[in-house]
């Protein structure tokens, strides 16, 4: 009886999230630290920040940071110059060492391990500073693909590139919604919390996912 080969119902690609997986979540967080210093709103700025990196085309690559920081000013009074600001928010995606290291070890073991984020070049200099794509063999970013996770097509998209069914692929994000529609167009899913809850679940999915494709050389 031979394990190693993965039947279609194995799972073989193992992709996460960035910001609120692979590090902590700077987008949401930076905001909502800009809008308590300037007294706006807590509550509504990661919405609208949300809203206006769809807006201004930032996040798929049809707009620019510029066009992101002045419909943002526009919508809520923020205040700042673009650097600045900008700044601001990368300096809070810090990424997960442990996080990571599970991937590593996840790629050492076969698996083919990537991305999936809506992000925009900022991912790029993330990367200048932190090189976590070593740890990845793909990835994929909103900004290049000009489609998000919130385009359901993207999931098959993705399954389509990594020339597997969409059952063989488990994806993390800390997004409901995004699990959601990732679970609707056939993947495997973890909704992130924390790490160690995360690893417990990663390893008794896995774990069954073994148990899958011995039963399947039998």
């Amino acid at each position: 009886m031979n394990t190693t080969p993965m039947k279609s119902n194995s799972i073989t690609a193992i992709l996460f999230d960035f910001g609120g997986v692979l590090a902590e979540e700077g987008f949401r967080d930076g905001l909502i630290s800009l809008a308590r210093e300037q007294g706006l709103n807590i509550e509504d700025m990661p919405r609208k920040g949300m809203r206006a990196v769809y807006d201004s085309g930032f996040v798929l690559g049809k707009g620019t940071a510029a066009d992101f920081w002045s419909l943002l000013r526009q919508r809520t009074g923020l205040k700042g110059e673009d650097e600045v600001l900008t700044e601001r928010i990368l300096n809070g995606f810090v990424i997960r060492p442990g996080m990571i290291h599970i991937v590593k070890k996840l790629r050492d073991k076969g698996y083919v391990t990537g991305i999936l984020s809506d992000q925009t070049h900022w991912l790029d200099e993330l990367d200048e500073h932190y090189h976590f794509s070593e740890a990845f063999n793909r990835i994929y970013n909103s900004y290049y693909l000009g489609k998000g996770k919130r385009d359901s097509s993207l999931f098959l998209d993705i399954a389509a590139d990594l020339e597997m069914p969409p059952e063989a692929i488990l994806f993390i994000d800390d997004d409901e919604d995004n699990i959601t529609r990732a679970r609707k167009a056939g993947y495997q899913v973890i909704r992130f919390n924390d790490q160690d809850n995360f690893s417990i679940l990663l390893e008794r999915m896995l774990s069954n996912n073994c148990e899958k494709a011995m039963l399947n050389e039998l």
